[in-house]
C-alpha cells in the first residue's frame, strides 16, 4: 500500500491548520483559567478568623453554633470541617473529614487535567507544524530547482511561528497549573488544621466522659 499520496496531501494542508488549533485551544485553556479563578475567589475565607472563632465555640461546647459558623462560610475548607461535627466521635469524625476531603479535591482539580495536558504538548502540536511547514518548503525547493524565492522564505518563517505559538500557548497553561495546584495544597493544609481541632474536641469529649465514669475512691 502506497502511503506517499496521503502524506503528500496532509503536507499541502501547510500549517494554518495548526495555528487555528492552537488558537482554539489557548481559548479553552482561558475559559478553564477564569472559571478556576472565579471559584477560588468565591470560596475564600479567612482563615485564621474561622480557625479562632470555630476554637472558641468548641471551647465553650457550642457545637450547633459551630455547625452554624462553618454552614455560613463558603470554603471548602469550612466544607470539610463541617463534615466531621455531623460525626458522633472522633473515628467516625475522622472517616468523614477524610471522605469530604477527597470530594473537595476533586472539586478544586476541575478542569485542571487540561492545563497540565495543554501545557506538555503544546510545543509538540507547534513542532508538527513546523515539520510540515519545512517539508513543504524542501518541496517547493525541489520543484524551484534550487532556486530560494520569497515564497519559499515565507513559508519556512510561518513553519517557524508555529512552534513560537505553541510555545507560548504552553507556557501560561503550566504556569496557571502550577499556581492552582500550590493553592489546592495550601487550601487543603488549611482543612487539615481545622480537621485536627474537630478531632481534639471529640477525643476531649471522650476523655471527660471516661474520667466522669471513673468511680470516686473511697476516703
Amino acid at each position: 500500500m502506497n502511503i506517499q499520496p496521503a502524506i503528500n496531501a496532509f503536507n499541502q494542508l501547510g500549517t494554518v491548520w495548526i495555528l487555528w488549533l492552537l488558537g482554539g485551544l489557548s481559548v479553552a485553556a482561558v475559559a478553564v483559567i477564569i472559571e478556576r479563578t472565579i471559584v477560588f475567589l468565591l470560596t475564600r475565607d479567612q482563615p485564621q478568623r474561622l480557625q479562632k472563632e470555630l476554637r472558641d465555640l468548641l471551647a465553650a461546647d457550642q457545637l450547633d453554633e459551630a455547625r452554624r459558623r462553618l454552614e455560613q462560610s463558603r470554603s471548602f475548607e469550612a466544607r470539610i470541617a463541617a463534615a466531621g461535627l455531623l460525626a458522633s466521635g472522633p473515628g467516625s469524625a475522622e472517616e468523614r473529614m477524610l471522605s469530604e476531603s477527597q470530594s473537595v479535591r476533586l472539586d478544586m482539580e476541575r478542569n485542571l487535567t487540561y492545563l497540565g495536558t495543554l501545557g506538555n504538548n503544546a510545543p509538540f502540536v507547534g513542532l508538527l507544524g513546523t515539520v510540515i511547514g519545512i517539508i513543504g518548503a524542501f518541496h517547493q525547493l525541489g520543484n524551484g530547482v534550487g532556486q530560494i524565492s520569497a515564497g519559499l522564505m515565507s513559508q519556512i518563517g510561518e513553519a517557524l511561528i508555529a512552534t513560537a505559538v505553541g510555545l507560548l500557548v504552553a507556557l501560561p497553561s503550566v504556569a496557571s497549573y502550577n499556581l492552582f495546584q500550590r493553592l489546592i495544597t495550601a487550601r487543603l493544609g488549611r482543612a487539615d488544621a481545622l480537621a485536627h481541632d474537630v478531632l481534639a474536641y471529640f477525643k476531649g469529649c471522650n476523655e471527660f466522659c471516661r474520667n466522669s465514669e471513673r468511680p470516686i475512691a473511697a476516703e
